[in-house]
C-alpha cells in the first residue's frame, strides 16, 4: 500500500480521516504546531516532516503548496499531480461559507483518491500527440489533411513575439483536426501555396480558437487570413461557468489528461534566464529553440480542440446558445476591430502634460514642506519626510498631528493612508490634502503620460485590450497598455491628450439611466415606465412622483433639492439591494445635509408604494435567487450564485445583490454593445471613415470625420435604441451624445489654455 501524508496549516475541525480513510491510510502534519497563530506565515511554520519516506503527500490549501513547492495556485492545480508525489488540494473547512468551492472540492478528492490508488496514468507525449513542421511540403500535405478529413472544425493556435500584433511578429502556428493529434508549423517554412491551403481550411472549417481575439489579430495583420466562421472556447466556458478562471493552462489541467503540458518549456525558459542573467520582463519567445517549443506549442491546438468536444454540449441550452452566437462571437469580431483601431493620443500634447504636471507636482510638494507639521516631524525624526513612506506618513497624522484613525485597516493590519482615508482627514488637517493631491499628481504623470508615450504605435494610435470574459455581471473591461475603465476622472489630463486627427471629431455617446431602463421594463412598472415616457428631468420627475410635491417638476430641483436627491439615491441604490444605512449616508454626502436612516427608510416605502411593481419583481427575483442559486438575464447570461447557500448571511445576501445587480447591469450592458456590433457592421458595409476605438462603461468612443459626425451619431442611437425586446414605446433608452476634439470635451483646454 502507498505511504500517504497530509500536510495541513494548521491543525483544523476538517475530518480528514473521514474524507480520505476508507480510500488509504496517512499520516497527518501540520506546518505549525501554534493554534494561537491567526495567519501563519512562513518563519512560523516548524514541520518536521520527511518527504523522502512517503510516496503521495496531499497539500491542503495554498501555504502548504507554496511551502513545499513554487506554485502559488491551489485552486488551479487542486487534485493535480505537481512535482511527482505531491497533491494539492482546496481546504475543505471554506464550504460551509462558501458552497461555490464544493464542485472543486468533490473532483479533487475524487481525483487524489484515484492517483493513490494508480488509477491515472503519467501521460507520455509522443510524435503522434505532438509533432513540429519546419519542411514546406510536409506543412502543406498537413494543410491538405485537414481540409480532407471528415470533421467540421479544427483548433488553431498562434505563437508570437508580442502580445499585440503591431509589437511582435508570428514564430509559428499550432493545428489540430482530430483528437490527440497536434502539430506546431515554424511560419518560416511557409509559402503561397501554404497560405492558400490555409485559407481554403479557413474558409471550409469552423476555426476554434482559445482567446480568438488575440490570435484572429494577428493572423489578419501578417497573414491578411479572414474567418467566416470561428469559435472561440475561452468564451464557451465562460458561459459554463462565468466565476471560474478561463484560461487555456486551468482549463487544460483541469478537462483533459495532459495537465500540465507547459511545465517543460517554462522550466528552460527559468534556467536559460538564470544562465543569461535575464530579467523576465526582457525575455522574448523567439529565443526558445523550436525543438523546445513545438510540443508545448501543438498541445495548446490538441487541448483547444478537446475543450470544445467537451464544451460544446452547452449549446444545446437555447439561452447560452443565444449568448454565445448573438453577443459574444460577433462581441470578438467587433472588439478584434476596436483594437486594431487604436485610441488617438496627441503626442505633442502628453510630452507637454508630462512638463505641466510634473510642476504641478513640484509646486504642491513645496506647498507641502512649507507647512510647520511637516518641519516638526522632521525635527523629531532627525530626517527629511518622504510622502511616499506609508510608515512616515502614517506616524505623521497619527502621532505627530494626532488625527484619529478611520478605522479602515490595510491587509497587515495597519491604520489605512490610502485616498478615501486621505480624503476623509482632510476635513480635519490641511496636510491630507496635501498629500493626496500629490499623489493624485504624480499617479496621473507615472501611471498615464510616462508609459503611454513609448506604448504609442507609429500613427501616434495605443492598441490596447477589451475584454468580454473578465466580469460576472458580463459588462466589458479592459487591460493591457491601458485600462480605458480607470482614467481619472476629477483631472482631464489624460482625457485631454486623446486627441482627433485634424478634420475629425471625437464622438462619445453614453446610456443615461439605462439600468433603471431595464428595471422599468422587465418588472412590467408602467409607473416607472410613464417616468420615462414623460421625458422631463428624470430625477426629478421621481421625486415629484414619490414625495407627492405641490410644485411643478420643473420647479423640484430649486424647491426640494434634498427631496430630488433622496430619490435619485434610492433610484440607483435599490438596484443594489442598497439599505436604509446606504441611502442616508449617500444622501448625506450628495446633498451636504444630514439625512437620517429613519428618513431614508421612509423614502424606500414610499418609493416602493409609488413602483409596486418594481418591488414585486425585486421580490420575486431574490426568492428564485436563494431557491436555485442561478438566475438568467434577458439576453439569456446565467449567472450562477452558489453561495446563496452560505452560512455567513453577508456572503448570502452579498450573492442575492450580486444577482439582482446582474439582471439590470449584464441587459444594459448588452443593450450597448449590441449598437456598437451593428454600428461597427454598417461602418464596414458603408466604408465609413469612422473609428470606434474604446467601450468605457455604458459609452461608445470613436473618433469620426466632420462630415460624417451627424450621419454617424444618427445610425449609432438608431442602433442603440433598436427594440430588442426592452423596449418602452415612444420612449426608447436614453442615449447621449458629446463632441469635441479631444476626450475631456474642452476641459483640457479650459484648464490649461
Amino acid at each position: 500500500m502507498p505511504k500517504v501524508a497530509l500536510v495541513e496549516t494548521k491543525k483544523s475541525r476538517t475530518r480528514f480521516k473521514h474524507e480520505f480513510d476508507h480510500a488509504f491510510e496517512f499520516d497527518q502534519y501540520q506546518l505549525c504546531s501554534d493554534p494561537t497563530i491567526k495567519k501563519v506565515l512562513k518563519k512560523d511554520c516548524d514541520i518536521e516532516i520527511d518527504t523522502d519516506a512517503y510516496d503521495w503527500i496531499i497539500l491542503v490549501g495554498s501555504d502548504a503548496l507554496k511551502f513545499f513547492t513554487k506554485i502559488n495556485s491551489v485552486t488551479e492545480y487542486s487534485g493535480k499531480k505537481v512535482e511527482g508525489k505531491y497533491l494539492p488540494v482546496i481546504n475543505p473547512s471554506m464550504l460551509a461559507f462558501k458552497p461555490e468551492a464544493r464542485g472543486t472540492w468533490d473532483s479533487s478528492k475524487e481525483s487524489i483518491i484515484k492517483h493513490i490508488a494508480g488509477e491515472i496514468e503519467d501521460v507520455v507525449i509522443t510524435d503522434s500527440i505532438a509533432r513540429g513542421i519546419q519542411d514546406t511540403a510536409e506543412a502543406n500535405a498537413y494543410f491538405q489533411a485537414a481540409i480532407d478529413y471528415d470533421c467540421d472544425y479544427v483548433a488553431l493556435d498562434s505563437e508570437t513575439t508580442g502580445l499585440y500584433p503591431r509589437d511582435g511578429h508570428m514564430l509559428g502556428l499550432s493545428l489540430s483536426y482530430k483528437a490527440d493529434e497536434g502539430v506546431y508549423i515554424d511560419t518560416a517554412c511557409l509559402d503561397e501555396e501554404s497560405e492558400r491551403l490555409m485559407q481554403e481550411l479557413f474558409d471550409k472549417k469552423l476555426v476554434i480558437f482559445h482567446n480568438a481575439k488575440f490570435d484572429i489579430a494577428f493572423f489578419e495583420y501578417h497573414f491578411n487570413f479572414k474567418f467566416p466562421r470561428f469559435g472561440d472556447t475561452m468564451l464557451l466556458h465562460y458561459i459554463i461557468n462565468e466565476n471560474e478562471r478561463h484560461g487555456l493552462k486551468e482549463l487544460s489541467l483541469k478537462f483533459t489528461k495532459y495537465g500540465d503540458y507547459e511545465k517543460p518549456m517554462y522550466d528552460w525558459m527559468d534556467q536559460y534566464r538564470k544562465q543569461h542573467g535575464m530579467l523576465k520582463g526582457d525575455f522574448t519567445w523567439d529565443l526558445i529553440p523550436f525543438d523546445v517549443m513545438y510540443t508545448y506549442a501543438s498541445l495548446d491546438a490538441v487541448c483547444t480542440f478537446l475543450l470544445y468536444e467537451k464544451f460544446k454540449k452547452i449549446l444545446e441550452n437555447p439561452k447560452l446558445k443565444r449568448v454565445y452566437d448573438e453577443i459574444l462571437i460577433p462581441g470578438c469580431r467587433f472588439l478584434t476591430d476596436v483594437q486594431d483601431n487604436g485610441v488617438p493620443f496627441d503626442k505633442d500634447r502628453l510630452v507637454a502634460s508630462q512638463d505641466i504636471m510634473q510642476a504641478d507636482i513640484d509646486e504642491a510638494v513645496a506647498g507641502l514642506y512649507k507647512n510647520p507639521r511637516i518641519a516638526e516631524f522632521e525635527k523629531i525624526q532627525g530626517k527629511e519626510f518622504n510622502p511616499n513612506s506609508t510608515v512616515q506618513l502614517r506616524s505623521l497624522l497619527f502621532d505627530c498631528i494626532g488625527l484619529q484613525p478611520t478605522g479602515k485597516k490595510t491587509g497587515t493590519g495597519a491604520n489605512s493612508t490610502d485616498a478615501e482615508v486621505l480624503q476623509e482627514l482632510s476635513a480635519k488637517s490641511e496636510v491630507p490634502g496635501l498629500i493626496l493631491d500629490i499623489r493624485q499628481k504624480g499617479k496621473i504623470k507615472n501611471t498615464y503620460l510616462d508609459k503611454i508615450i513609448p506604448q504609442l504605435d507609429r500613427d501616434s494610435r495605443l492598441r490596447t485590450g477589451f475584454n468580454l470574459h473578465t466580469t460576472t455581471s458580463g459588462r466589458l473591461s479592459s487591460s493591457g497598455k491601458l485600462n480605458m475603465q480607470q482614467l481619472p476622472r476629477d483631472n482631464p489630463t489624460v482625457k485631454g491628450c486623446i486627441k482627433a486627427a485634424p478634420g475629425h471629431k471625437i464622438v462619445a455617446m453614453d446610456l443615461t439611466t439605462a439600468e433603471v431602463y431595464v428595471a422599468a421594463v422587465l418588472a412590467e412598472d408602467k409607473a416607472l415606465m410613464d417616468v420615462f415616457r414623460s421625458g422631463g428631468n428624470f430625477h426629478s420627475t421621481i421625486a415629484h412622483k414619490v414625495f407627492k410635491l405641490p410644485c411643478a417638476v420643473e420647479e423640484v430641483s430649486e424647491l426640494y433639492g434634498d427631496k430630488r436627491q433622496a430619490a435619485k439615491a434610492v433610484t440607483f441604490g435599490i438596484m443594489y439591494g442598497a439599505g436604509p444605512a446606504k441611502i442616508s449616508e449617500q444622501v448625506t454626502k450628495d446633498s451636504g445635509k444630514y439625512f437620517s436612516k429613519h428618513e431614508a427608510q421612509e423614502t424606500i416605502n414610499d418609493y416602493f408604494n409609488e413602483f409596486h411593481k418594481l418591488k414585486a419583481w425585486i421580490n420575486t427575483n431574490e426568492d428564485f435567487i436563494r431557491k436555485n442559486g442561478f438566475i438568467y438575464s434577458y439576453f439569456g447570461r446565467k449567472r450562477r450564485l452558489p453561495n446563496v447557500q452560505s452560512q455567513d448571511k453577508g456572503v448570502s445576501s452579498s450573492s442575492i445583490r450580486s444577482g439582482l445587480n446582474f439582471l439590470v447591469q449584464s441587459a444594459a450592458s448588452d443593450i450597448n454593445l449590441l449598437g456598437g456590433i451593428d454600428m461597427n457592421e454598417h461602418i464596414k458595409a458603408t466604408k465609413m471613415k469612422s473609428r470606434i476605438f474604446a467601450l468605457v462603461h455604458d459609452s461608445i468612443l470613436a473618433e469620426v470625420p466632420e462630415e460624417e459626425v451627424e450621419d454617424y451619431c444618427e445610425k449609432l442611437q438608431t442602433y442603440i435604441q433598436q427594440d430588442r425586446g426592452i423596449f418602452i414605446p415612444g420612449a426608447p433608452v436614453g442615449c447621449d451624445f458629446e463632441i469635441d476634439t479631444d476626450y475631456s470635451m474642452g476641459k483640457f483646454e479650459k484648464l490649461y489654455g
